[in-house]
């Protein structure tokens, strides 16, 4: 039996993943950083779909001996995998110099580094006849430079050009799609930052569920990248269009006004 690995499972777009495999019957392999969490996870997929295969590890995304010592766990199991979600992000937003060093690696290393990481490890362990799927969750911040929120649009642009360049080397082997939602409504501090941003953030928003559906759709159909949404491939189009200082401005004017560290 295959299993679905989803990184982030605990969180609020990775939980609406694993709700909606969960409902197609599909066996899955749950990841985040929280044991405690994982196994109120999977008490309550067992409650609710008592015949689901289910496996949980917790994982340090930023510990490469915790990354081998996950798959090790994996092997073990002798889990053998179908598809890998990576959903697990850090969204710090605030001045870069205002960054401590630890921070600067965190982030980076759980958005690309632990990204690419598992990429690698789980390619290793599916079968690639061209149904394997990497779905890797990336970003609309990524398409253009952030000010105040400059590490995470670099991160996700890194994560949405890798997706591209794997899905070309891949080709015949798996399928690899690339998904760019705006804002999605799941902690306190980020329904505030939608309402923030007035009518763009509202018309933008998609629920963690309707971002999940159209990700596996899009991969589903080997689709390269997929905006969520139709404002979202409108602001893109725009955005896309605009000069880079027009674009500077309008983000570094907005996105000075706010600063989070949420992890």
């Amino acid at each position: 039996m295959d299993y679905t690995l989803i990184t982030g499972a605990c969180g609020g777009l990775g939980g609406a993943f694993v709700r909606v495999l969960a409902e197609r019957g599909e066996a899955l392999f749950l990841t985040g950083r929280s044991e405690e969490r994982l196994n109120a996870l999977a008490a309550e997929l067992h409650r609710d779909f008592p015949d689901l295969p289910v496996k949980t590890r917790a994982c340090d995304l930023t510990s490469e001996e915790d990354r081998k010592a996950f798959f090790a766990f994996a092997d073990g199991e002798q889990i053998t995998l179908s598809r890998l979600i990576y959903v697990a992000g850090v969204d710090t937003q605030k001045a870069f110099e205002n960054y401590t060093q630890e921070k600067i690696v965190f982030q980076t290393r759980v958005n690309f580094e632990g990204a690419l990481s598992f990429i690698h490890a789980s390619l290793k362990r599916g079968t690639l006849n061209g149904a394997f799927e990497v779905l890797t969750i990336s970003s609309m911040s990524g398409i253009c430079p952030m000010p105040y929120f400059a590490i995470y649009s670099a991160t996700k642009k890194a994560l949405s050009q890798f997706s591209v360049a794997l899905r070309s080397e891949l080709k015949g082997k798996a399928k690899v799609t690339c998904i760019l939602p705006g804002g999605i409504p799941t902690r306190e501090d980020i329904k505030q930052d939608i309402i923030g941003h007035g009518f763009w953030g509202k018309v933008s928003a998609k629920s963690p569920r309707a971002v999940a559906l159209a990700s596996l759709k899009a991969v589903k159909k080997n689709k390269k990248t997929k905006v969520v949404g139709f404002w979202n491939k409108v602001i893109k189009f725009f955005t896309d269009m605009a000069p880079l200082s027009l674009q500077l401005h309008f983000i570094k004017k907005r996105w000075s006004k706010t600063e989070k560290d949420a992890f």
